[in-house]
């Protein structure tokens, strides 16, 4: 009997086939010693292929300027292209030499007849022309970047399998950026709780699409970690693009960035170059360095999508560029400020810039420099929607509840309508492996255009509770303002008497004075002083007490923890006042039992 022929394997998919790539790479650097699983081997990873991808984008450009006829300025000189190090003396580049080249200062360059810097300390010297150049970027990528291998056997390997990777094919990068979503996403989920707070991607997804910015907008995330909030717009303002202009606006004057951590902008750099913009707009300094007074109609934009860090404090200069009375070391409430500063103004033919933000529970909720900031945010700004996650959202990076704020610059709030989007049916959390999904946003979606109050809906009329909280609070603050006039008027008083009884305590050193007359006018003046102090410290008193009873009255209209009236309450979400409040209500209860029964007890 003859024998069947094997079957031959089907090719491998552009998928599969970089996805076995990065794969090999990942073996290959879990034998060296230097790395400490996903956090260390995604970033080797990254600025790898980032050096691959731009020899190959320098490549195209090159040819696209000899066909034209034109000449183009080389970001990289040789010997440190890709092309010299790893490919053509890749032979040679290996090992010892290899670990030499890309990390010490001055070493003997590839070819063996000079010296020079090595890879890193030339990168991270580069310098452009306007603060924008591709040579600018490259430097800052670098001055967060280190080669935590310490093999430069297995490097070599890794660099070979990332060469095979080609970045010029249009089909590969589409793919490799899906890949490259996977990675990023197990990174997060290596980061555990220590790691950063990341954004699901099904919630960007939704806050992009009920924004809907349009290409001729300037779109910002001032904190934009790994870059998915401007993946997401940019793969928006794609679909729009009709023209070769549209594409060009779209390249160089739609989207801005801001990371002040190495690691997420290095990620954030390659994360948007794999989805297609060629080059990204991400400032690698604190977003928060600036003052927020110094801030002017040239820095504002017209669409901010972000998630700030939140649970992180900043410094005291950071807190120095903020209004004196809106000074915290809260991340996210300083970068709330920054967000309202920073969104355009409604302009002839030109609509308010509008913004979505993703805090934490605490800021609806919060007094303090907390309640004076949304005090600024509700009259002048129009928050027009809040909703509200369920718990477990971001979990396990975080289990703090969380909201979506809405607002734009079109004038003061009026109304605004809450929607708390409820979990699966038949679940009580999201985990690792069963995270929120973006079909749960579909009601929501159609709800944002004809709303209506439902049972995950409802509305807090502001511009009402506001009237009627100033109301109730202003005979209080003038009955304040009455008291602390008075404590002007006597501390006027004080001093005149003090005066007076220096004076005449002076005068009994003089001779021929009638020092008993003297004496009795000093007891009289000091009578006056001691009851003008007791009226002066009864009217501080009294504009103490009447202070607060307006500001209890007035502040709670701030709070922004709105519950759902067609649903149950959620006990974590109380504000504290309300929880100590509740707890002091059940103990009183129980001490009345407790007291009945031992009524009984006496009876028996």
């Amino acid at each position: 009997m003859a024998k069947r022929a094997p079957k031959s394997k089907a090719p491998l998919t552009t998928a599969q086939q970089l996805g076995s790539i990065l794969k090999s790479c990942r073996d290959i650097m879990r034998k060296d010693k230097g790395l400490n699983g996903d956090l260390d081997r995604l970033p080797m990873i990254t600025w790898i292929m980032f050096l691959k991808f731009f020899d190959d984008i320098e490549r195209l450009r090159e040819t696209e300027a000899l066909l034209e006829g034109k000449s183009v300025k080389a970001a990289l000189q040789p010997p440190y292209r890709w092309r010299d190090w790893a490919v053509e003396h890749a032979k040679a580049m290996t090992g010892p030499s290899l670990m030499q080249f890309i990390n010490q200062d001055e070493v003997t360059l590839p070819g063996g007849e000079t010296r020079g810097a090595g890879l890193f300390a030339y990168l991270r010297a580069l310098q452009g022309d306007d603060g924008r150049d591709r040579r600018d970027v490259i430097a800052t990528i670098f001055k967060g970047v280190s080669n935590r291998m310490e093999s430069g056997y297995l490097l070599r390997d890794v660099i070979n399998k990332i060469n095979e990777i080609q970045f010029q094919s249009s089909e590969e990068i589409h793919t490799l950026s899906r890949l490259y979503e996977s990675m990023l996403k197990e990174m997060r989920d290596a980061a555990g709780d220590s790691g950063e707070f990341y954004t699901p991607r099904p919630v960007v997804q939704f806050m992009v699409k009920v924004l809907a910015p349009k290409l001729g907008e300037v779109i910002l995330d001032p904190a934009c970690g790994t870059g998915g909030f401007l993946v997401e717009v940019f793969k928006y303002l794609s679909e729009q693009c009709q023209t070769v202009e549209d594409r060009q606006r779209l390249q160089t004057a739609s989207l801005m960035g801001g990371e002040a951590k190495s690691l997420p902008y290095l990620l954030a750099q390659m994360n948007l170059l794999l989805h297609g913009l060629e080059t990204p707009n991400i400032d690698p300094g604190n977003s928060l360095r600036h003052k927020l007074t110094e801030l002017g109609d040239n820095d504002r934009v017209d669409v901010i999508l972000t998630n700030p860090p939140f649970g992180g404090e900043e410094e005291k200069g950071i807190q120095g560029n903020f209004p004196d009375d809106k000074q915290t070391s809260e991340t996210a409430l300083l970068f709330l400020q920054l967000i309202m500063r920073r969104l355009r103004k409604a302009k002839k033919g030109q609509a308010a810039g509008r913004a979505g933000v993703v805090v934490p529970n605490g800021t609806l909720f919060g007094d303090g420099v907390s309640a004076r900031i949304k005090k600024q945010l509700l009259t002048e700004f129009n928050l027009h929607t809040i909703v509200r996650l369920p718990n477990g959202v971001f979990a396990p990076y975080t289990s703090i509840p969380t909201n979506l704020l809405f607002f734009d610059r079109s004038g003061p709030t009026e109304k605004i309508w809450y929607y708390e989007l409820p979990l699966p049916e038949g679940r009580k959390n999201y985990t690792k492996t069963k995270p929120i999904q973006i079909n749960e946003f579909d009601d929501c979606v159609g709800w944002w255009e004809q709303r209506e109050a439902n049972e995950q809906a409802w509305t807090y009329d502001f511009v009402t509770a506001h009237g009627e909280a100033l109301a109730k609070a202003d005979p209080h603050w003038q009955t304040a303002k009455a008291a602390l006039a008075r404590v002007k008027a006597w501390g006027k008083t004080i001093k005149e008497l003090d005066s007076e009884i220096k004076a005449l305590t002076s005068a009994l050193e003089t001779e021929g004075v009638k020092k008993n007359e003297v004496k009795k006018q000093i007891k009289a003046l000091k009578a006056e002083l001691k009851q003008a102090k007791t009226e002066e410290k009864e009217q501080q008193e009294l504009a103490k007490t009447e202070q607060k009873l307006g500001d209890d009255v007035y502040w709670p209209v701030f709070n922004l923890d709105q519950k759902n009236p067609n649903g149950e309450e959620a006990f974590e979400h109380r504000p504290p006042e309300e929880l100590v409040e509740g707890i002091l209500q059940k103990e009183q209860r129980i001490l009345e039992i407790l007291g009945e029964i031992k009524d009984v007890l006496v009876q028996v």
